[in-house]
């Protein structure tokens, strides 16, 4: 125990302090002594924490030690006083004794701490002295049990140092903690109004750093149109209880925020003296949960024209088409052109398609750099989703005519396309299928099916035309779409 009090000081070995060198010295000239030590009593050694008399000295064995005795004495012994060490059987044949300083005197009184003997506040002289004059050892218990309190005050001292930068730590931790999370705390104390935060809830709220905040000043920081809902959730915890849970925006960002809280503290009668919680900024997740909606309607919505239109291209491609190998051939062209469109516009959460994708899905992904008897030539663009979806299709059906009827069923058949953005008067793309060297064409006397799909896919899309020509030199197709204006 005693050895486990003496660690708990955490002061061997550590730096000199100039307050128990001064009680060194006090004690060495009440008792007109040679040396005056504070000691801290080891198992091995004893240690000096302040010396007087004595240089380049700062510890000694426990074994040889006069003050190892005094706190060997019992509690009722205050002192141990020799006043001719060679005349003492317990020290005359001490090193200390015979040797080097040459003790004759000494006198030591127990330095307690924690209700354990550590050490001792002694004086030396290599003189033996016969007496001690009155009150001197009484002197020498009051400085011992004055050590003994500097003790105790500076490692309570040390240990509040120690805890207040614990603590200084951990507040930091929990700040940096909060705001790396974007997290706003609060402190509501409900009898004056006022509200203690930390900088991101002001930074929330466009709340002036400095100033007392009062919870009316974070109400008239809410969006007016969910001011209500913040109050009745208040009036709800208040009243019931219940954990404090809203969400609402702020007036002058229009961000969202949720806000968690509790009452912490009640008086006698149960009115609530302190509220504390955390505001969150979700605008992120809000707008993300909108554009979920968003995209799930969009889909729908989707979904169901698709739908319709596999049903539509079927109906009428069986009619055409009746053979069931004739029929499988035939759809199942049609039908991967609107599954590689819907590909590609899910990728890009069907915000729309690059004009070049869409070609790529027909001719290939190499078209522009190794073209087979195809000329493309025009500025990439984006296609909304339905004019993508059009598209594919009319350039599936012209690409199937040119290899089994058109261009591309001779050898030396080419086809053309390019385009360009034209104004007439709204802002529009203009691009043109032509086949040449390929057989002669002559027009049909009934359109079939491709032909009708041809001038029916952009059916969707409003104020869009499509024209399909079929010229001595080969087939002809002038398409028409709108594009948004914000695409200029």
């Amino acid at each position: 125990m005693r050895l486990h009090a003496l660690a708990a000081l955490d002061v061997l070995d550590s730096s000199p302090d100039a307050d128990f060198e001064r009680l060194s010295r006090t004690a060495a000239f009440t008792f007109k002594a040679d040396i005056a030590l504070v000691t801290l009593i080891d198992k091995e050694r004893q240690w000096f924490r302040a010396c007087f008399g004595i240089d380049n000295m700062t510890e000694a064995l426990t074994e040889t030690s006069f003050c190892a005795h005094a706190i060997a004495l019992p509690h009722d012994e205050d002192t141990l006083v020799v006043l001719d060490a060679t005349r003492d059987d317990r020290f005359k044949h001490n090193p200390l004794v015979t040797g080097w300083p040459g003790i004759r005197f000494y006198a030591g009184a127990a330095i307690v701490v924690g209700g354990q003997k550590v050490g001792s506040l002694c004086v030396i002289g290599t003189q033996p002295r016969s007496a001690l004059e009155p009150g001197l050892v009484e002197q020498l218990v009051n400085l011992a049990g004055l050590t003994s309190t500097l003790f105790s005050l500076k490692d309570e001292a040390r240990v509040r140092a120690r805890t207040a930068a614990a603590l200084v730590r951990e507040e930091w931790r929990h700040a940096l903690t909060l705001e790396a999370g974007k997290v706003g705390s609060w402190v509501w104390d409900v009898r004056t109004g006022e509200v203690a935060c930390n900088d991101m809830f002001r930074r929330m709220y466009g709340l002036a750093e400095g100033e007392t905040i009062r919870a009316q000043d974070v109400l008239d920081a809410t969006h007016p149109l969910d001011r209500q809902m913040v109050e009745s959730g208040i009036e709800a915890s208040f009243r019931d209880g219940m954990d404090y849970s809203a969400e609402a925006r702020i007036a002058a960002t229009g961000r969202w925020l949720t806000m968690r809280g509790r009452v912490y503290q009640r008086d006698a009668e149960g009115k609530p003296l302190v509220m504390m919680g955390v505001s969150i900024d979700i605008t992120e997740s809000k707008q993300s949960a909108d554009h979920t909606r968003l995209l799930l309607r969009e889909l729908n919505h989707r979904v169901k024209n698709t739908l319709a239109m596999i049903q539509s291209v079927a109906r009428q491609t069986i009619r055409q088409n009746p053979d069931p190998k004739d029929f499988i051939e035939a759809f199942s062209g049609r039908l991967r052109t609107i599954s590689d469109a819907h590909v590609l516009l899910a990728d890009r959460d069907w915000s729309g398609v690059q004009l070049y994708e869409v070609i790529a899905s027909q001719l290939g992904p190499s078209f522009r750099a190794d073209p087979d008897r195809a000329e493309v030539r025009g500025e990439d663009v984006t296609l909304p989703a339905d004019h993508a979806l059009g598209l594919g299709l009319i350039l599936h059906e012209l690409t199937t005519n040119a290899h089994h009827h058109g261009a591309w069923s001779s050898e030396a058949g080419t086809v053309s396309i390019d385009w360009e953005i034209k104004r007439r008067p709204t802002r529009g793309l203009s691009l043109t299928w032509r086949e040449s060297g390929g057989p002669k064409v002559s027009r049909p006397a009934e359109f079939g099916l491709g032909a009708r799909l041809i001038e029916r896919s952009l059916a969707k899309v409003l104020d869009s035309e499509v024209a399909l020509n079929f010229e001595p030199d080969g087939v002809v197709a002038h398409v028409w779409m709108p594009l948004p204006a914000e695409d200029a």
